[in-house]
């Protein structure tokens, strides 16, 4: 996509936008096959293993812009976020983030998808590995009703592409928001081995979360405070908005952490109250138990010599005597309310 003259256009061919006055767009997604069938991506012999490497239009958009190879390898290779900022362009890695079906299991979980976001002077670049919806929003939205934007600047055209990006991460956040209030409630209604499960999970996505954002934070940083010369003054701002959104993010991770490390302490209490509340009942009735137990004992000794056994009330006596015994101790502990 070019924009110029008060017009945008859309090009079928990288060489065709890349000499289009004005500012350009390319978007290029790695898992889309060219004309021939053959895929943007195959894997290459380096002197460290097996590495991606960009063939057909991928190829030619890292050629005709000069995009070091190093910086499509992070892309292709899932790398965690960053930015780098060299006199040709500006780069940042950042991730997509959504629930999506696991493979090993039919509980959602989130998956994240890196997009490289390549600013010229006059050209942006983004980089996917697959069809990413926050990409494909802005294009679409560039392509049609706000043609004019693409006008203010590659800058800030990839800032709308971050900042859908990290509009996501908050729909991710509100979602798992509603997972945390779900496994507090049961926690305090009908906590069961199910339930820590449920926040065990819920932990491992917000440290997934956690892994996104915090280095997304600092990458984008780069870009607000004046360090890249591809970043106009102007749209440093829209930047730095982006970076206090995902300030705002990271904190809001910590403390759903923290909300989620407080449902399994409470939890974990519950569960131990719980368990002492039944090792105090079995204490009270092995209370109880313990006297009757010695009476029986004593007299069923089977001695030639023991003078009660020969008294005709001698049963009746014992058993009164022993449900005597098991009366008070049962009255005893329940003024002492542990019954």
């Amino acid at each position: 996509m070019s924009y110029t003259d008060g017009e945008a256009s859309t090009f079928e061919e990288v060489t065709a936008a890349a000499e289009a006055p004005g500012t350009t767009w390319v978007w290029v997604n790695a898992a889309d096959r060219g004309e021939d069938g053959d895929p943007a991506v195959r894997e290459g012999e380096t002197d460290v293993g097996r590495v991606p490497k960009p063939t057909g239009e991928l190829a030619t958009v890292t050629d005709r812009f000069d995009i070091h190879p190093l910086h499509v390898e992070d892309v292709l290779g899932d790398a965690r976020p960053k930015s780098e900022l060299l006199d040709e362009y500006a780069f940042l890695l950042v991730k997509g983030a959504r629930f999506r079906v696991g493979e090993t299991t039919f509980l959602e979980e989130i998956r994240t998808r890196p997009v490289g976001v390549f600013v010229g002077d006059d050209w942006l670049v983004t980089v996917t590995v697959d069809s990413d919806d926050a990409v494909e929003a802005v294009w679409n939205r560039l392509e049609g009703a706000d043609r004019r934007a693409l006008a203010r600047g590659a800058d800030f055209a990839g800032y709308l592409v971050v900042d859908r990006i990290v509009d996501g991460y908050f729909r991710l956040l509100e979602e798992l928001e509603d997972d945390i209030e779900t496994v507090e409630d049961r926690v305090i209604e009908a906590p069961d081995p199910d339930t820590l499960e449920a926040i065990n999970d819920l932990r491992r996505e917000l440290l997934s979360v956690r892994r996104v954002v915090w280095p997304t934070r600092d990458a984008v940083n780069a870009l607000s405070r004046g360090d890249a010369d591809q970043v106009a003054e102007s749209t440093e701002k829209y930047y730095r908005d982006v970076y206090d959104h995902l300030v705002q993010l990271v904190e809001l991770t910590e403390t759903y952490r923290d909300l989620t490390a407080g449902a399994r302490d409470i939890y974990l209490n519950t569960l131990s109250q719980s368990t002492n509340e039944v090792m105090r009942r079995l204490t009270v009735v092995a209370t109880i138990v313990l006297p009757l137990t010695f009476v029986a004992g004593v007299f069923g000794m089977n001695f030639e010599q023991m003078p009660e056994l020969t008294w005709p009330y001698a049963y009746h006596a014992t058993m009164l005597g022993m449900g005597g015994i098991a009366l008070v101790l049962v009255a005893y502990f329940r003024r002492e309310g542990w019954l």
